[in-house]
């Protein structure tokens, strides 16, 4: 079949033809003679324009008709960008999420974890089902202190100790302790360091001797973090160099270095716990006590 199209259709509008909607334009073709566009002039220069511009709105062939052709097939035949967007994100989603368990990995294994209570040895300071956060990068930079709340490991025989584990379970036990839940084959224990290496210790009365010297502690009634002093004697013991003398706030019934955990090597200290994190009625932070400036009544419950 013939093309009967004038090829000058498939061409762009001169700049006249642009310049027919600017500012002015009419009052210059009047000036200079010429009719106003859109009044039926056949004539092949200003005239002709028009008359291409209303093929290019309706008419057979022209570019406009084109431009819809190829927005059919845009709607009907090639994905549109959203499509697009969609199946690169579910294609980057497993390398983020990858991503991110790696970084939580290292955040749980180097700087800080948390930690599930599982236990009634640190009422009143933890109750059962807390979740704490534990720094394990502070001993890094100083010596541990008395009065911190530690997390730390124990391999003996002892009562909450972990059985043999295969790699799975390692796994399992990693993923759930980042989010502060027990496997219930956990090691880690926590309380509280009250005596430093080479010191000697004892208890009499429920009262701790430091070196023959009491230290400042009272019940959580007279402002301190104990539920009750123990009053089974206890000593005197000398702490080994590198090591830590443990005992829980919950004095008459806690498992501690008075009895099956005995002292606890530096290098098995996970971190200290700072800060009481779930749940949300229990949020508050693990202060270090000051010996020093001693709670309310601890006077009189250090007198031996």
């Amino acid at each position: 079949m013939t093309d009967r199209r004038d090829p000058a259709e498939d061409v762009r509008a001169p700049t006249p033809v642009r310049d027919a909607d600017e500012p002015g334009a009419d009052a210059a073709r009047a000036a200079v003679g010429g009719p106003a566009p859109g009044h039926g002039h056949d004539g092949p220069a200003e005239g002709g324009a028009p008359a291409h511009d209303a093929a290019g709105a309706g008419g057979p062939g022209n570019g406009a008709g084109s431009d819809d052709g190829r927005d059919g097939q845009d709607a009907g035949g090639a994905p549109s960008g959203g499509g697009r967007r969609q199946r690169s994100f579910l294609v980057e989603l497993p390398v983020l999420v990858l991503i991110a368990f790696v970084l939580a990995l290292l955040l749980k294994t180097f700087v800080v974890q948390a930690f599930y209570i599982p236990s009634e040895s640190m009422l009143p300071t933890l109750a059962v089902g807390d979740r704490v956060l534990v720094n394990k990068l502070v001993h890094d930079v100083r010596d541990p202190e008395r009065g911190e709340v530690v997390v730390f490991t124990h391999d003996d025989d002892v009562p909450g100790a972990a059985a043999a584990e295969g790699l799975l379970d390692q796994i399992l036990d990693t993923i759930a302790g980042g989010f502060g839940a027990s496997s219930g084959t956990e090691k880690d224990f926590i309380k509280r360091i009250i005596g430093l290496p080479g010191e000697t210790i004892e208890m009499r009365d429920g009262v701790v001797l430091v070196d023959g010297e009491p230290i400042a502690e009272a019940p959580e009634a007279e402002g301190g973090y104990l539920s009750r002093p123990d009053v089974v004697d206890f000593g005197p013991t000398e702490i080994p160099e590198g090591e830590y003398f443990m005992m829980g706030d919950n004095r008459p019934n806690s498992s501690d270095s008075r009895s099956l955990i005995e002292t606890v090597p530096e290098e098995d200290l996970v971190g200290r716990a700072f800060v009481v994190i779930w749940p949300p009625g229990r949020l508050s932070t693990l202060p270090l006590p000051d010996y020093d400036d001693p709670p309310a009544g601890s006077e009189a419950a250090a007198t031996p």
